[in-house]
């Protein structure tokens, strides 16, 4: 499976609906707190959006209702992997991403058969508070070689200047998050990832 190099995530259609245009071709709608019918209409504008502009959307924790919205996929940390049916995800048809942070989880993610693997933080992040450490380029290496041929997703701390090391290290896709939407000009940065990943 292929996916693109970048890989932002935003926390509202609004967001994606301002950074589609820029070429963004694989993103995460990440909404932590919403009411059902809010959430519905979120995924459902960003599922619009992400048609209209040729991009893959990749909707966060929320499965059931990506599964009722028709979207293909669906990405779970560890904590969302204990109350997922993983089962009925498959049965709808839709692909699967999972965080992971150390071995063990690292273990329990291949057991699913993940359509690709999330490793962070690789360096020191301001979104939020982590139980782990910041994981340094050199995990990315020792968990390429461990999953295999699937996609490495890195995330973390990353600024546009990072991302070249992470994928000399071995990453398939770098996520971003406040290197974007904290930024001064949200835009013309998303463009900078978009020409630095191509």
């Amino acid at each position: 499976m292929t996916l693109d190099r970048f890989y932002p995530i935003f926390e509202s259609a609004a967001w994606l609906g301002r950074m589609l245009p820029h070429g963004v071709k694989l993103v995460q709608l990440r909404i932590k707190e919403a009411t059902p019918n809010r959430l519905a209409h979120e995924i459902d504008v960003a599922r619009e959006l992400c048609a209209e502009h040729g991009a893959q959307l990749v909707v966060n924790d929320h499965w059931q209702e990506a599964i009722e919205a028709g979207c293909d996929f669906v990405h779970l940390g560890q904590e969302d992997l204990d109350d997922a049916d993983v089962p009925a995800i498959r049965r709808a048809g839709m692909k699967l991403g999972i965080s992971t942070h150390d071995h063990a989880e690292l273990e329990r993610a291949l057991m699913l058969d993940p359509d690709y693997v999330a490793l962070g933080p690789i360096f020191p992040t301001r979104l939020k508070q982590m139980a782990f450490g910041p994981q340094g380029i050199d995990r990315i290496t020792e968990w390429k070689a461990l999953i295999g041929a699937r996609p490495l997703v890195a995330i973390g701390g990353f600024s546009v200047e990072r991302a070249a090391p992470a994928f000399a290290a071995g990453a398939d896709v770098v996520s971003v998050v406040t290197d974007i939407t904290l930024h001064d000009d949200p835009g013309a940065r998303c463009r900078e990832w978009v020409e630095t990943t191509r």
